[in-house]
């Protein structure tokens, strides 16, 4: 399934080796808040160490805007991996040019280098290979191990390509192994859940999820969208009007694998102390709006997806930041945590969602890349992936 050379295919003893890694992770008062991307890559760190290899480590945090800024520095991220290894890790204060030059001609075999955030360049974004060039010039080898930009063709995941050799690393292909395999060859009936605010984020998905699931079970936001589609008045319910076209032509060649929420949550307010009721799905009452999914709906997508052999899950199924509203994300994470299904689950709420419900350990296979984990149940080509050597 996976046709890419990996770092177990080449040789990289006394190399130095850039690895591309997704260390976008979340900040607090100058400290790392959640590290579980930083420990997604330490499998792929901890192989090229024990064998010998110069290790320089790239990434992007944030959305700094076309130049340095302090509040994107990577230097908080470099010194926890340090604890993580325990081991000391450098910092080079640029990504190129002549910090970044020296702080690799310096690095020794066995020794990590975490370089400043590669955003701080407008050119990263651009792809732009004169960045590219000297990003490769720092190393002998590449590997991309960032997953949640491999759907991005920016110098430091396709642009490197042209300069050094490029493979896998673990997460990478731990990835696209699962959510190939979900999408191309799935031990049946394959079940995917979808959620979230939008259609129009998802129309490629459930397209392609139309041809390939044995159901496509439907919460969040996006079931509002299906329901004015089918005539229902919504009231204050989110409702993407754009997106009504779509929704029709949707539920018309779903074949009945389309599965819409059959009773719902509202709130008389966008709240989280909001007054809630539950209904059966129909006309929402002027003043009110869908906030979760209803019992029932959890019930019914339960038994589905107890019989499932594989389940995909991206978004939730209501406003679960609310407490209140947070019933149906968290039936559903039960139900999938519950089943005996090879379980996928991708897109950062969904993640949040399994996380916090304390099931993240029932799960076969949990995604750190939400868009890119999009553009592959599309059934897309990520440039990241694509740029690599053939086995």
């Amino acid at each position: 399934m996976f046709s890419k050379k990996t770092i177990e295919d080449i040789e990289v003893q006394g190399k130095k080796v850039l690895v591309r890694v997704d260390f976008n992770v979340p900040l607090k008062d100058g400290a790392v808040s959640d590290d579980t991307r930083i420990r997604a890559a330490l499998p792929t760190i901890q192989y090229l160490l024990a064998h010998g290899a110069a290790v320089i480590l790239c990434s992007h945090l944030g959305r700094p805007k076309g130049g340095p800024d302090p509040k994107y520095t990577l230097k908080p991220v470099a010194a926890h991996l340090g604890t993580l290894l325990g081991k000391p890790v450098a910092f080079a204060e640029d990504c190129i040019g002549p910090a970044a030059e020296a702080a690799a001609v310096a690095l020794q075999p066995g020794a990590v280098l975490v370089l400043e955030n590669t955003r701080f360049h407008p050119e990263e974004e651009k792809n732009d290979m004169e960045m590219a060039r000297q990003l490769a010039a720092l190393a002998d080898l590449f590997v991309n191990d960032a997953f949640g930009t491999a759907h991005r063709a920016h110098a430091s995941t396709e642009g490197v390509t042209h300069f050094l050799p490029g493979v896998a690393g673990y997460l990478l292909e731990k990835e696209i192994r699962y959510l190939g395999q979900a999408i191309a060859d799935p031990k049946r009936p394959f079940v995917a859940i979808l959620g979230g605010a939008k259609i129009s984020d998802k129309i490629g998905v459930i397209r392609n999820l139309l041809t390939k699931a044995d159901a496509v079970l439907i919460g969040g936001g996006m079931a509002n969208t299906f329901f004015k589609a089918q005539g229902l008045e919504m009231a204050d319910s989110l409702v993407e009007d754009s997106a009504l076209e779509t929704a029709k032509e949707l539920l018309a060649a779903s074949a009945g694998k389309l599965h819409l929420p059959v009773d719902m949550v509202l709130a008389d307010a966008f709240d989280a102390a909001a007054t809630k009721k539950t209904q059966p799905t129909g006309d929402v009452p002027a003043g009110w709006r869908v906030l979760d999914i209803g019992p029932e709906t959890v019930k019914r997508y339960a038994e589905i997806i107890a019989t499932a052999g594989t389940v995909v899950w991206n978004g939730p199924m209501g406003v679960f930041e609310f407490p209140t509203f947070a019933e149906g994300t968290f039936g559903i994470a039960q139900a999938v945590a519950a089943s005996q299904a090879v379980s996928v689950i991708g897109g950062g709420e969904s993640v949040a969602a399994i996380q916090q419900s304390g099931l993240a350990d029932k799960i076969t296979h949990i995604s750190t890349g939400g868009g890119a984990s999009l553009e592959m149940l599309e059934g897309l080509v990520l440039p990241g992936v694509a740029a690599l050597q053939d086995k």
